[in-house]
């Protein structure tokens, strides 16, 4: 009977909705970057995964930070089992408008539908899933055996294809080589997924009964299809204190060498020392006052909201923050002293009102040339760092948002860079040789950051081989260009000086990240992958 209903919805929903529209719904198991319902669930190295993680009876281990929810044999990973089994279900019962030869890629488009393939299948160089112009076109391809990808084989979407409708259901085991870029649900039945070094899916990898294995890689739920548009906490209202850059409710603020700041500088107890007034674009309060009395009221009232805010995602392992990690619009929890090693990319997936806070439970400090990186419309004065301890910001550090430093000293070591504001409640600061520019807020003050992130600049082709095109039109008479790995590791630093620039590129394929940032302070940043 039960199967019954299940031809009769499915019949229904063929016959009476377009084929070009999404069908197949995974329920609670699409909260899943990587999940199977019997299995262990392993990570070996540094792997990059947005999204939960969970295996309803098995193991999950070696992961690092994930932005995403672990789950282990609890309520969320029992509703996926059982969410999963009736999209693998569904997808079974919906009738094929086509069939595929089992060697996918070398060149080959698909255009949207249903097909079945056979036996086991192979893909290798390029399969291109044509949407065909369609609104959210659907594939389903359905393998009827294993399925293995050669190194480096790429999925590629167009003509508005989209990773979250497109459906691999695999009766067997799924085993995609080094640096395959994969897109779409992978769906294991009854088997294993291997993901070995490298490889990247744009999409979610889940297994009905069978362990998961991913290596050094990058798995990334797939935006579209009605999932709502992350958009993080609401923002703190900074009332008066958004005209300070630095700022202590209670301690000394010193600094020591030559240090450019974009906004005021003061404490409300103790003297502020060190600043040149031809080198702040602001008001340097050296002793309390008025201003710096409300500053501290209102700061408090900052941290009392941040505080507060309930997280979203707990960061499991606090002293290897950074490495590469992506975090998106989300309120984080890391409960212990914070170690920041490499570049940590802050993700706004296109909504440049997005807001990020990071809870530290403890001190935080940063190694040398630390970095923050903005992508996808982020802006840092949606970014806000809330530190219940000391703050050690290290030499040639990069911090974006502001921090708000809680029964700590804050130092700020020399050569690092600000795009926000370092604040304290109480304890001092100390700035060496730094260069500090709040982000926009403050209504009294003259010359407000003109730091904001656009889409002014054109990096093409992407992915790239060979050659690499940058455009920096828009962002002034020059850029410096940073590539990062997806690891965090900075694999190429240049600094482009006319309209447009053809750099030869000689990188391993892969996923990487980029930073522009214009001699007027305009930044861009975004995803590139070599091929």
């Amino acid at each position: 009977m039960n199967k019954f209903l299940l031809l009769l919805a499915t019949f229904a929903i063929i016959c009476f909705s377009p084929l070009t529209y999404g069908q197949i719904s995974l329920g609670t198991a699409a909260n899943f970057a990587l999940f199977t319902t019997t299995g262990a669930v392993t990570n070996v190295g540094t792997s990059q995964i947005t999204g939960d993680v969970g295996s309803n009876n098995g193991a999950v281990t070696n992961f690092g930070n994930v932005d995403g929810v672990m789950h282990n044999a609890d309520g969320a990973t029992a509703s996926a089992a059982a969410d999963l089994t009736i999209a693998a279900n569904l997808i079974n019962a919906t009738p094929n408008t086509g069939a595929l030869a089992p060697l996918l890629g070398n060149g080959q488009t698909i255009t949207p539908g249903v097909y079945s393939i056979g036996s086991a299948a192979t893909m290798t160089g390029i399969l291109t899933l044509d949407g065909a112009g369609n609104t959210n076109p659907l594939f389903i391809i359905k393998v009827q055996g294993g399925l293995s990808a050669a190194a480096n084989t790429q999925v590629n979407l167009t003509n508005g294809a989209v990773a979250c409708n497109i459906f691999w259901k695999v009766e067997g085991l799924v085993d995609l080589a080094a640096n395959t870029i994969m897109r779409g649900n992978v769906i294991a039945n009854n088997a294993a997924i291997v993901l070995q070094t490298g490889v990247t899916i744009e999409g979610r990898a889940l297994s009905t009964t069978g362990a998961i294995t991913v290596t050094n890689g990058s798995v990334r739920k797939p935006l579209g299809c009605g999932v709502p548009q992350l958009t993080g906490p609401a923002a703190p209202t900074l009332n008066t204190v958004a005209c300070y850059t630095i700022f202590s409710g209670n301690g000394a603020v010193t600094n020591t060498g030559t240090t450019f700041v974009t906004g005021d500088v003061g404490t409300n107890v103790g003297l502020t020392t060190g600043f040149q007034a031809s080198n702040v674009t602001g008001t340097i309060h050296p002793s309390p006052d008025t201003s710096t009395a409300q500053a501290a009221v209102d700061l408090a009232g900052v941290y009392t909201y941040l505080n507060g805010l309930p997280h979203d995602i707990q960061l499991l392992f606090p002293a290897t923050f950074g490495n590469g990690l992506i975090l998106t619009p989300h309120t984080y929890l890391l409960n212990a002293a914070t170690v920041h090693t490499g570049t940590v990319f802050l993700d706004a997936q296109n909504n440049a009102n997005a807001v990020f806070v990071i809870k530290i439970v403890g001190a935080l400090s940063t190694g040398t040339a630390a970095n923050v990186v903005l992508l996808n419309s982020a802006q840092a004065k949606n970014v806000f760092w809330l530190v219940d301890g000391a703050t050690n910001l290290g030499t040639n550090a990069i911090l974006k948002g502001t921090l708000i430093g809680n029964n700590g000293a804050i130092i700020v070591n020399t050569g690092a860079s600000i795009e926000g504001r370092v604040l304290s409640t109480s304890g001092g600061i100390s700035t060496f040789a730094i260069n500090a520019q709040m982000t926009p807020g403050c209504t009294n003050l003259g010359t407000e950051s003109s730091v904001l992130i656009t889409k002014s600049a054109q990096l093409y082709p992407n992915p790239f081989s060979s050659v690499l095109n940058v455009n920096i039109e828009g962002l002034g008479s020059g850029a410096n260009l940073t590539i990062y790995s997806a690891i965090g590791t900075k694999v190429l630093s240049k600094v482009l000086s006319t309209k447009t620039t053809e750099l030869q590129m000689n990188l391993p394929v892969g996923v990487y990240y980029y930073q522009l940032t214009g001699k007027n302070g305009v930044q861009q940043g975004g995803k590139l992958i070599s091929k």
